[in-house]
């Protein structure tokens, strides 16, 4: 008979000040959360043997010349040269190339890289017809190859004058910084298996409107790639801020709340039952901090609820608009004299411009680090749960919650999460075992529910939340 945990089981563990674990009456057990302020969440997930061993090969040297390569190329404006082999974006274009498939050499055939073109023609910032090139390395996962995750950064350049495509740009912060996190991310994790595939991308066309991003979010959404999380690292170059304060052990990860895909019936289901912080988006924010956020990053990941900075945008909101998961990593306070600027000195003696020497490498490893946790532990993982639902046929004071069951050869089962509905993160776990129905005695109207996927060796998928079904 399928176990219902007693309302009496949870509340006494919502109360139990201090305990770490409450034993629900014969069948499972109700994790209660550290204390306000503490952290890890109770969801956190610590790093695996793999995990660490992967993380120690993320190397600041080689992230430090990779960004000094493309800076060396002059500019890296979308609209610059791309047929002169030493400046110009299509010299960092065809460096890109060969470096991914340097590393896809490596990998016994997993990983593959290639050149993702198209003509753009004339448009916003785009005056004429101009080909915008994504430089993709794909490294093929081996037991569930259909899910996907993505991972970019873009590789042009701007000054002050967004049109201006011969001036130098060199762009090292914003966002060469980025693509040596993506680079470096291949290069550790071509060598290795993942159960799912990861997409590292070098995407072009960003700082004239997000081109190149939105062309490869509609090539997946077009071809139906199950795209469950993407990431792109923009400005992530730095840890000083414009009055030379330094925070290097934080990035920010900006994730939004109501879906920028949302449609009127979503909106209205929303707006009756709540829902606004349980994007997918959110739960993939808070799943970053279940594993990234940690001793062996070495990173504090600060969630940001908003979609991306004020009169800023980033190479996630395509995939946002296509209804994938899609968050931004961005340094944790930015030097605006260090961005979007003509490289020179004003008459202060200061220096302008997006030169290295404003780049903290090891401050870019560290945030390599915590894509790498990320995009690992999302890749062994099994996948979010589809289908979950509330039951809501009947007033009741207690909960139904249904899902469907995980195709993975090595899933094991599944736990509910819940939390007030004020509380920001899961506060509390229930393992449920390998059921697709549990029933919970606590009110659904009271607090919030989802249901999150564990494998064999207890490694947790994002949780999904669920919506109301008669």
């Amino acid at each position: 008979m399928r176990p219902i945990f007693s309302r009496r089981t949870v509340l006494t563990a919502s109360a139990a000040s201090g305990a770490s674990a409450l034993v629900a009456t014969g069948t499972a057990e109700a994790v209660q959360a550290p204390g306000k302020g503490d952290r890890p969440p109770v969801t956190a997930q610590p790093p695996t043997r793999e995990l660490r061993a992967l993380l120690q090969e993320i190397d600041p040297v080689r992230i430090e010349a990779t960004v000094r390569k493309l800076v060396s190329f002059g500019t890296r404006h979308t609209l610059s040269i791309q047929d002169d082999p030493a400046r110009g974006i299509g010299a960092a274009r065809d460096w890109l190339l060969a470096e991914l498939r340097s590393y896809a050499a490596a990998s016994a055939g997993r990983m593959t890289a290639e050149l993702q073109s198209y003509i753009q023609e004339p448009a916003s910032r785009i005056p004429t017809a101009t080909r915008i090139t994504n430089v993709i390395a794909t490294l093929r996962g081996s037991v569930t190859p259909e899910r996907v995750y993505v991972v970019s950064g873009h590789y042009d350049s701007r000054v002050t004058d967004v049109m201006d495509a011969t001036s130098d740009a060199p762009g090292a912060d914003d966002d060469a910084s980025g693509v040596a996190v993506v680079l470096e991310l291949a290069r550790v994790m071509a060598k290795r298996r993942p159960a799912s595939t990861i997409v590292f991308a070098a995407v072009a066309g960003e700082e004239q409107g997000l081109y190149g991003a939105t062309h490869m979010a509609q090539q997946f959404k077009a071809a139906g790639v199950d795209v469950q999380g993407m990431f792109t690292n923009d400005i992530v170059g730095s840890s000083t801020a414009d009055d030379g304060t330094r925070d290097p052990y934080t990035v920010r990860l900006f994730a939004e709340g109501v879906p920028s895909s949302e449609t009127p019936e979503q909106a209205a289901i929303r707006r009756s039952v709540g829902g606004e912080n349980d994007s997918a988006t959110r739960q993939l924010s808070r799943f970053v901090r279940d594993v990234a956020d940690n001793d062996v990053t070495g990173m504090h990941v600060r969630v940001i609820y908003r979609r991306d900075r004020y009169l800023r945008g980033g190479d996630h909101i395509p995939f946002l608009e296509r209804s994938y998961p899609a968050a931004r990593f961005t340094e944790p306070a930015e030097d605006f004299a260090h961005q979007h600027q003509d490289v020179r000195v004003d008459e202060t003696g200061k220096q302008f411009g997006d030169l290295p020497e404003f780049c903290d490498f090891r401050y870019i490893a560290r945030v390599a680090r915590v894509n790498a946790a990320t995009l690992w532990s999302l890749a062994q993982a099994p996948g979010t749960p589809r289908g979950a639902k509330i039951i809501t046929s009947t007033l009741t004071n207690s909960t139904d919650l249904v899902w469907t069951r995980g195709t993975e050869p090595d899933l094991a089962g599944y736990e509910i999460v819940w939390r007030e509905t004020t509380a920001p993160e899961w506060t509390h776990v229930i393992p449920v075992g390998d059921v697709t129905r549990q029933g919970v005695d606590l009110s659904k109207d009271n607090v919030f529910f989802g249901v999150r996927a564990v494998n064999k060796a207890g490694l947790k998928s994002p949780v999904a939340f669920p919506e109301p079904a008669s």
